[in-house]
């Protein structure tokens, strides 16, 4: 009866994806994506061991099985994965196939290991393996543009310090984005982007802007919409950066004096169940110990 219940899950579940990718829509811009990576990526350092296991190969099984339904994968899904940092033409197969594979690794496992309420349990585990993808690629997303945000004030600083040296702002583009390939590598790809797309004839102000579509930050939009106000009315940029990287900093710094100030509110919850009871029982169990046995020998 397992195995029959078992069996049928799988089934359904299988036909929902098939479902699902027969009504996805298809996007030009998707394949053009996946059309300007396939240069770049690289070919494995070796022939033999783990090494020629990459995520590229272990895409190409899910990627001849989207290819059996729609020519390109899903665009919300590239553009999710895009503004997490995975921007490569595989990526997107590999979610996929992540999403495919993951409830019905969960739901054999619950059918072999799990004896009681098996249908309940069974339920439970695919839609938690089809939505545990999801929740880590918004984890991503959130991360990394934590990770821009704190980045975004050493950058300014060292665009400051390139452009009063003498170089244009592309010019201090592209050497700041050199500087922080190791120390932040995220906001690191934000500017050689840029310098990808004017290459490719997008105009300076049409890049800085899908820069910040593509992080969705206030304080990018921000930085975007200043260098814009400074690119029309030609104002000193580096007079400018200057004073947006104290604003950034004085902003960083009072978000950390918010962070400190809550951590006593929530500091009382470790305090009252696991601090406040072992003082207890170090200080009043002795006493309450002795009491006890004066008590039994009096009575």
């Amino acid at each position: 009866m397992d195995l029959l219940l078992m069996v049928a899950g799988i089934s359904l579940l299988l036909c929902f994806f098939l479902i699902f990718l027969l009504l996805g829509h298809r996007s030009q811009e998707s394949a053009l994506l996946a059309e300007v990576t396939n240069h770049i990526r690289q070919a494995p350092s070796g022939r033999f061991g783990w090494e020629w296991i990459t995520a590229e190969r272990l895409s190409k099984p899910f990627e001849r099985f989207r290819s059996l339904f729609r020519g390109e994968p899903n665009p919300e899904i590239v553009h999710s994965l895009m503004l997490a940092g995975y921007r490569k033409g595989f990526h997107a197969d590999v979610f996929t196939g992540v999403r495919l594979i993951l409830p019905v690794i969960l739901g054999i496992g619950v059918a072999t290991w799990v004896h009681g309420n098996v249908f309940i349990w069974f339920l439970l585990a695919i839609t938690t393996g089809f939505f545990i993808p999801h929740m880590w690629l918004n984890h991503a997303i959130k991360k990394r543009r934590e990770k821009i945000q704190i980045a975004l004030p050493d950058a300014l600083d060292l665009l400051a310090i390139c452009m009063e040296a003498g170089l244009g702002l592309d010019q201090a583009l592209i050497r700041v984005g050199q500087e922080l390939k190791v120390s932040h590598p995220e906001l690191c790809e934000e500017f050689l982007q840029i310098n990808l797309e004017q290459r490719a004839g997008n105009s300076r102000i049409g890049a800085w802007r899908n820069m910040a579509d593509r992080v969705r930050l206030e304080t990018m939009r921000s930085f975007v919409h200043m260098l814009v106000q400074t690119e029309r009315f030609g104002t000193p940029i580096s007079r400018s950066l200057a004073t947006f990287s104290d604003a950034l900093r004085t902003e960083r710094r009072q978000r950390a004096e918010e962070m400190a100030a809550k951590t006593t509110i929530k500091l009382v919850i470790p305090l009252v169940l696991f601090i406040f009871p072992s003082i207890f029982i170090v200080t009043v169990a002795p006493a309450v110990i002795t009491l006890m046995k004066s008590l039994s020998t009096i009575l």
